[in-house]
């Protein structure tokens, strides 16, 4: 059963499920209805109950307890990242990887090396999945379902262990901060939940940032340049002044552990027009608002100078350090915790420079620390995932729910 593992999250990955920012539908992108069918045919192949999907693509399915203790979930989402195209995926298995540079494309001369990346070390005998240098890989968070599917089919495989409910929910559009804005934690009716959604294996987190996006639009005006004197107003010059307003050392590059940024993720401009798009990021309530006030700011300072209607920014929360919700309940960390320990892993618990659904979750009164999934260089062409991370992670979900039994 954990062999399989690889075969699920093969078959995931190559369905195109990348999301889509500037979408106002709910999934914002038709690929990952299409994950979601397949899941939903899944789960009700393998003998999950009360397998249902709505219309805002929240897939939710339940392993029958053979005891009474208060029911418990787990979640993955089906999208994935922007900042690679998720077209055409084509993962390649590198059996007993022998510690190597891994050549993901001969023709494009595209190659992972161990110079560049040294947790590949860790890696040596095991199986590697990756890219083939052209697209993401999907492990985050195709590998948390894979996870999830063969955690529960262990389960309706082995009838005699004993364990409670389990609901389990695949969700849509995490990466672009709305997984759990249409999910319902009422239907989920779970007393709380993990997301596997975390990197590489002994991961375990409740903390994570403040999230915000800043979406800034700036009007110029278009002019012949030899007639331009006085007339003609440059969008993406306006752009690169408000740029330069914000602290140059606070980006995502040069900071780490709990320190918070700011970052450009695209840009799109002339003249006429610019358009940028930042998030802001942020483990601190006060440091998450100032860097807002500093963004407000910048466009004032820059307003007085062109015009109020010169620039729009345009900014959104999108959530929040989900410490303050499961601090209160940390016997469900310490859960997990025995769960890890149960499998020889050692927790590695920091706090997420990120966000997973579960900090919106744990908001919505569904207390929802994260673990690994097992992936490595998540979000680019040098994604990978090792199968035994993922039979690692697998292992972990069964065995929360067997702890979970002995409540």
């Amino acid at each position: 059963m954990m062999e399989k593992i690889t075969e699920r999250f093969i078959n995931y990955a190559k369905i195109d499920t990348q999301a889509d920012e500037d979408s106002t539908t709910t999934p914002s992108t038709p690929g990952q209805w299409d994950l979601l069918h397949l899941l939903q045919k899944e789960m009700t192949d393998i003998g999950l109950s009360d397998v249902s999907l709505d219309e805002n693509g929240y897939l939710m399915g339940t392993l029958k307890g053979n005891i009474d203790v208060e029911t418990i979930g787990f979640l993955a989402h089906v999208d994935t990242a922007l900042d690679v195209t998720g077209k055409n995926v084509q993962p390649q298995v590198h059996v007993n990887y022998d510690g190597q540079d891994i050549v993901l494309n001969k023709e494009r001369n595209i190659v992972m090396k161990t110079a560049d990346f040294s947790e590949l070390a860790a890696y040596k005998g095991q199986t590697l999945i990756t890219t083939d240098g052209t697209t993401l890989l999907g492990a985050d968070d195709k590998a948390g379902i894979a996870e999830i599917m063969t955690a529960v089919e262990y389960f309706i495989a082995n009838p005699e262990v004993r364990h409670g409910d389990v609901r389990i929910a695949f969700t849509p559009d995490e990466e672009i901060g709305r997984g759990p804005a249409k999910f319902d934690v009422d239907r989920f009716n779970a007393k709380f939940a993990y997301t596997m959604d975390g990197g590489p294996v002994g991961e375990l987190e409740y903390e994570s940032f403040n999230a915000a996006s800043a979406k800034l639009v700036i009007q110029g005006e278009s002019v012949h340049p030899g007639t331009a004197k006085d007339k003609l107003v440059n969008a993406s010059a306006i752009f690169a002044e408000f740029h330069a307003l914000l602290p140059t050392e606070e980006v995502p590059e040069k900071t780490a552990g709990k320190e918070g940024f700011f970052h450009l993720a695209s840009i799109n401009g002339g003249v006429e027009q610019a358009k940028a798009y930042y998030i802001i990021r942020d483990f601190d309530k006060n440091s998450f608002a100032t860097r807002k006030t500093t963004m407000q700011a910048a466009v004032a300072k820059l307003q007085s100078k062109y015009g109020e209607t010169a620039l729009t920014l345009t900014i959104a929360d999108q959530y929040y350090n989900m410490r303050e919700k499961i601090e209160p309940v940390i016997e469900i960390v310490e859960l997990a915790q025995k769960a890890f320990a149960n499998v020889g892993i050692e927790p590695n618990i920091v706090p997420i420079r990120g966000g997973t659904d579960g900090a919106q979750l744990s908001y919505k009164g569904l207390p929802t620390p994260n673990i690994f999934a097992g992936g490595e260089n998540m979000h680019g062409k040098y994604e990978y995932v090792a199968q035994e991370s993922m039979q690692k992670a697998a292992a972990v979900i069964i065995e929360i729910i067997k702890e979970h039994a002995k409540a």
